[in-house]
């Protein structure tokens, strides 16, 4: 039930802050400089950057989807549709491209995270081997010094 309760206010959380982190630099940009496609631009760059942040992570003993990509290329090309489609219209593109990103992004990686092991498991099912001791985890020891004569 942690997990479960978790996951949907990170989910949350995470589809707020990257559908506006999206759209902010990208419209930002578009719009003082004018140029179409950025969007895809800086979705492509995220992606790179979070595939070297997971390569990063696997090779420090991680489980392979300890890292989840999220999927901002889509959304990205939405917002660059929009942005073309109302050039002459600046804050439609602002209104129509923001609400295409905050409603195909959560979509989205909404498929995207469907697709992942659950992590909760896999942080029991893999623990990390260089762990300190005092933060290695222990199975309770209910029960065991019910017998005894101390």
């Amino acid at each position: 039930i942690f997990y479960t309760d978790w996951a949907w206010t990170s989910f949350v959380v995470f589809s707020i802050s990257q559908s506006t982190m999206l759209v902010v630099g990208a419209i930002y940009y578009m719009l003082f400089t004018g140029v179409p496609g950025t969007a895809t631009y800086y979705a492509t760059i995220m992606t790179i950057y979070t595939w070297v942040a997971k390569g990063a992570w696997f090779a420090l003993g991680y489980p392979y989807d300890f890292v989840v990509v999220p999927v901002w290329i889509p959304s990205a090309m939405l917002l660059d549709l929009a942005y073309w489609a109302t050039r002459r219209n600046k804050h439609a593109a602002i209104l129509i491209g923001g609400v295409l990103v905050g409603m195909s992004l959560p979509l989205f990686n909404m498929i995207n995270l469907l697709l992942v092991a659950d992590p909760l498991e896999m942080a029991f099912k893999c623990p990390r081997p260089t762990l300190p001791p005092y933060m290695t985890p222990i199975e309770p020891q209910v029960g065991k010094f019910y017998n005894s004569p101390v």
